[in-house]
């Protein structure tokens, strides 16, 4: 099986920082796109950032300039930077990959936990 585990987040205040990590483990050949999304109360699962396999990164426009993501791939982990935080960025975060867990296998999305981020003014 696999198992996506995040960690990092917490409580800070507006303008601080945090950095989330998310580890990938268990039977896993390879992983391409990894990606950050949040979901915070009453409002709709979205998309904080991607990167690709090879580095690529795309970011929403909420997030742009504030948070960088990146990713380890000999440990299988994604980070989140998270700089010049806003009360508006409270939000529970989840990490997820896309891995093949065999060389004959298809690719699958899969979850993490979630890690909450609350951000006080």
């Amino acid at each position: 099986q696999v198992q996506l585990v995040e960690s990092g987040g917490g409580l800070v205040q507006a303008g601080g920082s945090l950095r989330l990590s998310c580890v990938a483990s268990g039977s896993i050949f390879s992983i391409n796109a990894m990606a950050w999304y949040r979901q915070a109360p009453g409002k709709q699962h979205e998309l904080v950032a991607t990167i690709t396999s090879g580095g690529s990164t795309n970011y929403a426009d909420f997030v742009k300039d504030r948070f960088t993501i990146s990713r380890d791939n000999a440990k299988n982990t994604v980070y989140l930077q998270m700089n010049s935080l806003k009360p508006e960025d409270t939000a529970v975060y989840y990490c997820k990959a896309d891995i093949r867990r065999y060389t004959w296998s298809g690719e699958y999305a899969y979850w993490g936990q979630g890690t909450q981020v609350t951000v006080s003014s």
